[in-house]
């Protein structure tokens, strides 16, 4: 099961990157200001040419011939000034593209970076970052639409001895073991969150408590498998909370109630309400 990137929430850009594409339209008025001040040149330079020979030509033929001898001087100095100005002018938009690429690539980098602070390195799951934007949404989704929404909670057992007698690289194992039978067992619509430390969620929209236990079960069993095929030195074992979205409530109200549940279960204090 693949993580769902492509979620609205996370298509936002950042600040950096709202900054850096505002800079990249202001080099477009640039691009403009550099054809504009090419067309004004080119007028001026025509009517002054115009000014300089028409007055001639029309009231005094007899200077024609006069004015003929500076046309090459005239020729000349035009050609160079346009010269120049096609040199400034080329100069200009070298520096233009070299910018626009030079933030065009600090844009696509910044956006590789604001989506890879949005995912646990050890887990590959979404962090505690991504949870505040993505189930921010999917709260608000249920409450206006009035549709059902389940939490599951889940918690590594005994995983503070684990990494004490085995070690951090064996319990960091255990970590992404466990993401690995999330990935493997819940839908491609569910989000799954590294919620800290040892504990991981599982939000699952359009579905009831009854839906979800379900998966559950179906988590227990490929936790069971597992531990049949790996033969770890110590077995993996999970302990987990479920909790409703109820309509009205806020993400602190739904989170607490969760943690409350896994807690319970996990110190056998059931039933759990």
């Amino acid at each position: 099961m693949s993580l769902p990137q492509s979620r609205n929430s996370l298509c936002k850009l950042s600040p950096e990157s709202e900054v850096i594409q505002q800079q990249i339209s202001s080099l477009s008025g640039r691009d403009l200001q550099l054809w504009s001040i090419t067309l004004l040149l080119l007028v001026v330079l025509s009517a002054g040419l115009s000014a300089v020979i028409a007055p001639g030509l029309e009231w005094m033929p007899e200077r024609v011939h006069e004015q003929v001898r500076y046309l090459p001087q005239l020729f000349f100095g035009l050609i160079s000034l346009i010269v120049l100005f096609n040199v400034y002018i080329i100069s200009q938009k070298r520096e233009l593209n070299a910018t626009r690429k030079a933030l065009v690539q600090e844009l696509i980098f910044n956006e590789r970076l604001e989506g890879l602070t949005l995912i646990d390195p050890l887990t590959q799951l979404f962090n505690r970052r991504a949870l505040d934007q993505m189930l921010s949404k999917e709260i608000v989704r249920a409450n206006r639409q009035g549709s059902n929404l389940t939490l599951l909670m889940i918690d590594v057992d005994r995983f503070k001895s684990i990494n004490e007698r085995l070690g951090p690289v064996v319990g960091d194992q255990y970590l992404t073991e466990t993401a690995q039978l999330l990935k493997a067992t819940f839908r491609g619509s569910d989000m799954i969150f590294r919620y800290g430390g040892d504990e991981f969620l599982v939000v699952m929209p359009e579905t009831t408590e009854d839906q979800a236990d379900r998966a559950v079960r179906r988590l227990s069993d490929e936790l069971e498998r597992w531990n049949l095929e790996n033969k770890l030195q110590c077995e993996l074992s999970i302990s987990w909370g479920l909790a409703s979205h109820v309509v009205g409530t806020s993400i602190t109200d739904i989170l607490q109630s969760v943690s409350r549940k896994l807690f319970m279960k996990k110190h056998k204090m059931i039933p759990v309400f």
